[in-house]
C-alpha cells in the first residue's frame, strides 16, 4: 500500500512497516520481504489492536481506538487453495512476522507448530502470563501481494453504526459478505 499510494487510513506502526518492508525475508521464501504480503492475524484482539485501543503507543499516529477498526475472515485451507492455483505464494508465522526473530513456513502440515493456545488467549500478558504467549497470539498468515476480496467469507465490526459503514461500502458489489457485530473480538 506504501509503493502504491492507496487510500485509507494507516494505523501501523511505521519503523515495523518499514522493518517488514526492507529487512524482514522470509525463510520459506527467501526473496519475498515481510511487508510485500498481506497480513492476517489467525486471532481476533490481537496485540496490535489492543495498542490501538490503548490510543497511547509513542509509535503510533493512529489515535482513534479499535471502534472504526473491521476485521476481515477468511478461510485458511480455502485461501491457499486460491493461492497456490494462481501462483501466489503464502506463508505462516509462529510469532509476529515483523520482530527480527520469527519463523515461517509453508506448509500446512506444519500448522500444528502454531501455539493454538496463544492464538486462542484473551490474556496474553500480565502477572502470571508467559512471553511465549503474547508472542505465539502474533502469528500471521502472509500471502503475496494481495487478497482477492471474494475470499472474504465474514466481517466482524464492533458497533452497529460499523456495520452499517461496512454495508454500505459494499452497496452493489458482487461479493458480500456476512457483516457481524463481534464485540468479542474487541477490547
Amino acid at each position: 500500500m506504501v509503493t502504491r499510494q492507496g487510500t485509507g487510513t494507516t494505523i501501523g506502526m511505521n519503523d515495523i512497516k518499514l522493518r517488514r518492508l526492507n529487512r524482514l525475508s522470509l525463510t520459506s521464501h527467501p526473496d519475498l520481504k515481510v511487508g510485500d504480503c498481506v497480513p492476517f492475524y489467525f486471532c481476533p484482539r490481537s496485540v496490535m489492536l489492543y495498542f490501538l485501543w490503548q490510543g497511547n503507543h509513542p509509535n503510533l499516529t493512529y489515535r482513534s481506538g479499535q471502534g472504526p477498526i473491521v476485521h476481515l475472515e477468511a478461510d485458511l485451507r480455502g485461501s491457499v487453495f486460491w493461492a497456490q492455483q494462481n501462483n501466489r505464494r503464502w506463508a505462516f508465522t509462529l510469532s509476529n512476522a515483523g520482530a527480527y526473530y520469527f519463523e515461517d513456513r509453508c506448509n500446512l502440515d506444519q500448522l500444528h507448530e502454531i501455539n493454538w493456545d496463544a492464538v486462542r488467549a484473551t490474556r496474553w500478558s500480565g502477572r502470571g502470563i508467559a512471553e511465549s504467549v503474547k508472542e505465539g497470539k502474533q502469528a500471521e498468515f502472509l500471502i503475496h501481494q494481495s487478497f482477492p476480496w471474494s475470499l472474504v467469507d465474514r466481517i466482524g465490526v464492533h458497533s452497529r453504526a460499523v456495520a452499517q459503514q461496512a454495508a454500505e461500502a459494499m452497496q452493489g458489489a458482487d461479493h458480500r459478505p456476512m457483516v457481524e457485530i463481534k464485540r468479542d473480538w474487541y477490547y
